[in-house]
């Protein structure tokens, strides 16, 4: 089982260091493992790693993309304010320019995010919470 504490053996986050692990309960990442390491296949693009609210999760169900109702079929207990979830760079860029981006866990956000957005706009929606 993955811990708050563990690190990929591979991929790095956008301070160039191992990404930490950014959730497991429910277990997020495109390869639902917990971390917001991407690949070629993730069209996507989960790598920013977020603190959900309901004002995100409302806005996230208005743009399609309902994140919060239960879809049993896939294993997917829907979130909830407070959960850590890996959300596509581009969706966050359009949340932060709409003015509704959630909280960033740094440590927990892969390099790629960096491709889309800039580190400043990651800093102003840094988590200060404890992991």
């Amino acid at each position: 089982m993955t811990s708050i504490n563990q690190v990929s053996a591979t991929a790095r986050n956008v301070f160039g260091e191992p990404l930490l692990v950014c959730g497991c309960k429910p277990m997020t990442g495109w390869h639902r493992d917990g971390f917001c390491e991407t690949d070629a296949a993730d069209r996507g693009q989960h790598s920013i790693c977020c603190v959900m609210t309901e004002a995100f999760l409302r806005y996230s169900k208005a743009q399609g993309n309902d994140l919060s109702t239960p879809m049993p079929a896939f294993q997917f207990p829907g979130l909830k304010p407070g959960d850590h979830w890996c959300v596509c760079a581009p969706r966050w860029k359009q949340a932060y320019e709409d003015g509704m981006a959630p909280k960033v866990r740094l440590e927990a956000t892969e390099d790629t995010a960096l491709l889309v957005v800039t580190l400043e706009q990651l800093r102003e929606h840094a988590y200060q919470g404890i992991s």
